[in-house]
């Protein structure tokens, strides 16, 4: 059995989620509607307000976490702090 947390969970439904459950709405969105690695993704909600942060591959993906997180029902404002990550040179 798997301790991973689903995609989708009923709970998604309710427009009215605020902070961690919110976060945790908005993460499992940005992950299933972009297919962005959220691994070194953190999302922390203060009432409706989203804040991202950490790190992801590409410019575009910043862009596009934070227009994921907007859409979310329930978010009224985000804050993207996502930055790219630096490339490793071998």
């Amino acid at each position: 059995m798997s301790t991973e947390k689903p995609i989708y969970s009923h709970q998604d439904d309710n427009p009215h989620l605020k902070d961690d459950d919110l976060a945790g709405k908005v993460l499992r969105f940005i992950h299933y509607a972009t297919f962005i690695d959220t691994t070194d993704m953190a999302v922390m909600a203060l009432g409706e307000m989203i804040v991202l942060s950490g790190q992801v591959r590409s410019e575009a993906d910043v862009a596009c976490a934070g227009d994921a997180a907007r859409s979310v029902i329930g978010v009224t404002t985000v804050e993207n702090r996502l930055t790219v990550t630096p490339e490793q040179h071998l």
